[in-house]
């Protein structure tokens, strides 16, 4: 069972992170980014997850810097002050909180990190502009769209439901013709299919993209 924990920024900031240490020996470190709602018991459970597949995985509580222990509903109310934090939180402090997780996660070996909606376009950022990453896995993060220029600078993997509401599957193929080398995969399933929490829930969608993942981890972490 996981822990709470705190890491420290390269600016000298101190934030909240769900730490979950495998059982054997760790295989590497897995820094999970979370969804606009925090690191609620999903992302949590995702944590823990990894962490029993091997991993040492720390969840970084991003929403720290604009408000401390935030958990969010899947509602309408959550969806919305959910998005007020990530508009109140300058991005470049996000990476930098992603960074003191991926610092703490080098204890486990080779590091990758894994983010969901807000946390996979956060990956795919951190792929192409943090350093001590090994690999990286987003799912289903809107705005890798409008950020196709970016290149990543370490193996990248990406998720995303064909019938996502949120994300025009012609935007996923610009970003697929600008990154051959980027493997990228669809599913029968829409936003968030990954959460096993309400209806979006799609579990041979997640039980695949999870068996990549892992499988993407296992190559380039060990």
């Amino acid at each position: 069972m996981g822990q709470w924990t705190r890491l420290e920024a390269s600016d000298g900031f101190e934030l909240g992170a769900w730490r979950a240490e495998p059982e054997g020996a760790r295989r590497g470190g897995v820094v999970v980014v979370q969804e606009i709602f925090g690191v609620n018991a999903h992302i949590r459970s995702v944590a823990e997850g990894y962490a029993a597949d091997g991993y040492l995985a720390i969840a970084p509580a991003i929403f720290d810097r604009g408000e401390r222990g935030v958990e969010l509903d899947y509602g309408p109310d959550g969806f919305a002050r959910g998005r007020a934090m990530v508009e109140r939180i300058p991005r470049e402090a996000t990476l930098l909180d992603i960074g003191a997780a991926i610092e703490a996660a080098k204890r486990g070996g080779k590091v990758g990190v894994v983010g969901y909606c807000l946390g996979g376009t956060l990956a795919w950022l951190a792929a192409a502009r943090l350093e001590g990453l090994s690999a990286a896995v987003g799912y289903y993060g809107g705005g890798i769209v409008g950020l196709k220029d970016l290149k990543p600078r370490v193996p990248t993997m990406l998720h995303f439901g064909e019938k996502d509401e949120h994300i025009p599957v012609a935007g996923v193929r610009e970003v697929a013709a600008a990154h051959p080398d980027v493997p990228i995969y669809f599913y029968p399933a829409g936003h968030a299919f990954n959460r096993d929490v309400g209806a979006s829930y799609h579990a041979p969608s997640a039980a695949l993209a999870k068996s990549r993942t892992l499988a993407f981890f296992a190559e380039h972490l060990g």
